[in-house]
């Protein structure tokens, strides 16, 4: 189960470095768009952290509970993410506010799994 747990992390965290480095990509455009890689890492952000949460879930263990509150926001925030990058993906441009939205997410989501203990 831990090395389970060990590939789930790392590609909950390959999810990540693929979204933000793609929106970093994206930075000097004059009209950035929603690249694959942003794309595939949403997704995959998704997947495995839904993936992560089910075996901590299902796990019986007295000295470690889910934060359910915690899953719920970083659930919530990754949806919104998934959903702008889907909904953006095959757009020529998109509006910088959009663009910086899902940036901003995306950091927002990394510091909750972070500092929220």
């Amino acid at each position: 189960m831990d090395l389970l747990h060990d590939v789930l992390t790392l590609l909950h965290l390959v999810g990540f470095a693929a979204l933000f480095g793609g929106f970093f990509t994206q930075l000097k455009s004059k009209a950035p768009v929603v690249n694959a890689a942003m794309l595939h890492g949403a997704l995959t952000q998704l997947v495995t952290g839904v993936l992560l949460v089910g075996l901590a879930s299902g796990v019986k263990d007295d000295d470690f509970t889910v934060d359910n509150t915690k899953i719920a926001v970083k659930l919530v925030v990754v949806l919104v993410v998934t959903g702008l990058v889907f909904a953006y993906r095959k757009r020529p441009a998109i509006s910088r506010e959009t663009f910086f939205s899902i940036g901003g997410l995306t950091l927002l989501n990394a510091i909750i799994a972070v500092f929220w203990h």
